[in-house]
């Protein structure tokens, strides 16, 4: 399909970006460069009503690098596995059962970072996400187990904006961040029945290793 060639593209140029600003940062000392990994909390939102209410816990996990960087600013290019969706508690004298909606992406954030300092870093940018599978699984004294759901009924990307900070401690950097989805998840109308206009919504707390750290 011609989306999942667009798709290998932009994850060739991806790996090749990342890789160039790991060669880059050779000659920038002020430059990160590495990998990084994080807990995401996620959920689904309609409108502007954007709330914590049913968060489901994942995580998110990959590669990142600066380039064009200078001691104030760098432009920060990411390649990262996301999990995101939201989950469901029904509790009550009889019926005790969560119940979770997963979707797996690969994302693709653009970062503007703002340096303040060596200790300290704001990020502002957009991301471009794949989705590469969708499943609800069930937990409870009514039903256990994972279904598989067909991806064709929810839209192949998303993308959206992000903002967050970081703060350095020599190789390591501990930051949160929050990713606001554009896109209705909703591709199909089984799918728009039980979801309606419903879009991504998740905050991150990451730790991030430079291995371009002396």
């Amino acid at each position: 399909m011609k989306t999942k060639t667009n798709f290998k593209r932009v994850l060739l140029f991806a790996a090749l970006l990342t890789c160039l600003s790991g060669s880059t940062v050779l000659a920038q000392r002020t430059a990160r460069a590495g990998v990084k990994a994080g807990m995401n909390v996620s959920n689904l939102y309609q409108g502007e009503n954007v709330t914590d209410e049913n968060a489901r816990i994942g995580f998110n996990g990959g590669f990142y690098g600066q380039i064009l960087s200078s001691e104030v600013f760098a432009i920060q290019p990411e390649l990262l596995f996301s999990t995101k969706g939201n989950r469901t508690d029904y509790t009550g004298l009889v019926i005790n059962q969560t119940v979770r909606f997963n979707l797996n992406y690969i994302d693709l954030p653009v970062l503007a970072v703002f340096k303040l300092g060596p200790s300290a870093e704001i990020h502002a940018g957009a991301y471009g996400s794949y989705l590469l599978g969708a499943n609800i699984d069930y937990e409870g004294n009514v039903a256990n187990g994972v279904d598989e759901l067909d991806r064709d009924h929810f839209k192949s990307y998303d993308w959206g904006l992000v903002g967050g900070f970081g703060l350095n401690f020599g190789a390591a950097q501990i930051g949160a961040r929050y990713n606001l989805g554009l896109v209705e998840l909703a591709d199909s109308n089984a799918a728009r029945n039980q979801l309606g206009n419903s879009k991504n919504s998740v905050a991150q707390l990451y730790l991030a290793l430079d291995l371009n750290h002396d």
